[in-house]
């Protein structure tokens, strides 16, 4: 069965109505990069400096403290936050030259090796994810879930630092053969060999930061590629970890990456500050029962669908002033109205019945890719919703609205419903909103 068709069928299973089923969670594996932690200098705020890396990381991938790193301010499938990042550091930057591991739990990272001559000003953040835990509470549904919760941490990464700061461009289709080698990890089927007892770490996304007073070069993601692996350093001894089919199934999406891979520049919300970056939270369904107002749906509306060039399309299903489902204008952010009627009990009855999204304020729905859609465009269209969705979701935060990411979405085809032709268009992703706290 070739890739595309693997990838297919594993979607419309992903997408049906049968019940996951369950698996007792692997034990947690110890944080398999070791030696020294070293801390992340903290430096005054300096837009024209280096890129400061402790600012960076807090206000994006790091864990909050106290909660045995279940909160973040990206979001998670079931708070298991199965996203970790390797740092590629070049000149201008808070750490010396060198590829790191980052700790999120304990706001740490590990030096791994030398950076390579002639590497790019900054830092590039190449994001991976751990399958094993997600898979076993979501089973068969958990790949994509993934895959939200990849564009989720590169939105959060890409949104850390003041938009008057450092250029940032995050790549969504580089190929994993290329993101392991620069990060100087093993390719994912040779993983268990080269790294025994460790988790396998499927490359997905990459983040550039780039000085702000420095001239934007490619990431040359080449030149890291060309260094060795690194000498694997001492882990505990433990069995190999037992060959997982949603890890599979991230190999075949690594590996699809359509045309020749794109760096997307980025600029975060005026109203965004590191304040609403760190306070952004997961709501409590109970918090979203009150509708944000008709300008606030169109502004949160207008960026999730401007977030990422290409993406699948969003809208925005309210119950205020009349019931109806309204998409963004075309070159402003006055939507327009898609269809009459009251989405949201559907919603529930999509959203792996989360019955709460019937009386929720207001929903921003990600929706595209079809049935048949190839690997590559599984791949983009997933990462490229959690992307949007994350960005829309620091934007509500800034905006002191309440927000839940919803991921899971089964039989929830939106084109079908509206009278298109079945199969065409689904929705991939979602954002509750509440009132104005």
């Amino acid at each position: 069965m070739t890739p595309d068709a693997t990838l297919g069928h594993a979607l419309a299973l992903a997408r049906s109505p049968r019940t996951p089923a369950r698996a007792t969670p692997p034990p947690r594996r110890p944080y398999p990069w070791t030696g020294t932690p070293l801390a992340l200098p903290a430096t005054a705020p300096d837009p024209d400096g280096p890129v400061d890396l402790d600012h960076l990381l807090r206000h994006s991938l790091r864990a909050r403290p106290g909660t045995g790193g279940r909160l973040r301010p990206a979001a998670s499938a079931g708070a298991l936050h199965p996203v970790r990042a390797h740092l590629l550091i070049g000149p201008g930057c808070t750490l010396p030259p060198g590829r790191y591991a980052y700790d999120a739990e304990v706001h740490r990272v590990f030096r791994r090796g030398p950076a390579p001559r002639g590497a790019a000003p900054g830092v590039i953040a190449v994001l991976t994810v751990t399958a094993a835990h997600t898979a076993a509470h979501y089973g068969h549904r958990a790949w994509p879930l993934l895959l939200l919760d990849t564009g989720h941490a590169a939105a959060a990464l890409a949104l850390a630092l003041a938009p008057q700061g450092p250029g940032v461009r995050v790549s969504l289709d580089t190929d994993a053969a290329t993101l392991a080698a620069a990060a100087g990890l093993p390719p994912a089927d040779r993983w268990q060999r080269i790294r025994p007892g460790t988790e396998t770490e499927h490359p997905l996304a990459a983040v550039q930061v780039t000085p702000r007073r420095t001239q934007r070069t490619a990431p040359a993601l080449d030149r890291w590629a060309a260094l060795p692996l690194p000498h694997r350093t001492r882990i505990p001894t433990r069995p190999p970890a037992r060959p997982c089919g949603t890890g599979r199934l991230l190999e075949l999406l690594g590996a699809a990456t359509g045309t020749e891979p794109a760096w997307h520049p980025v600029r975060r919300p005026a109203t965004v500050t590191g304040r609403a970056l760190l306070e952004r939270r997961s709501a409590d369904p109970a918090t979203l029962g009150h509708p944000p107002d008709g300008e606030t749906v169109a502004r949160l509306l207008h960026t999730a669908a401007t977030a990422w060039p290409g993406g699948p399309a969003w809208c925005a299903a309210v119950a205020t002033p009349a019931p109806a489902l309204l998409a963004p204008g075309h070159h402003t952010a006055t939507p327009y109205r898609l269809a009459r009627g009251d989405a949201r009990p559907s919603l529930a009855h999509w959203a792996a019945g989360q019955l709460w999204l019937a009386d929720t304020g207001a929903a921003l729905l990600a929706h595209g890719c079809p049935s048949d859609a190839p690997a590559s465009q599984i791949r983009h269209d997933h990462l490229a919703a959690g992307f949007a969705a994350g960005t829309a979701h620091a934007h509500a935060a800034a905006e002191g609205i309440n927000a839940r990411p919803v991921g899971s979405w089964q039989q929830a085809d939106l084109g079908a419903a509206l009278g298109d032709t079945p199969g065409h268009d689904w929705v991939l992703h979602g954002l509750a909103l509440g009132a104005a706290r």
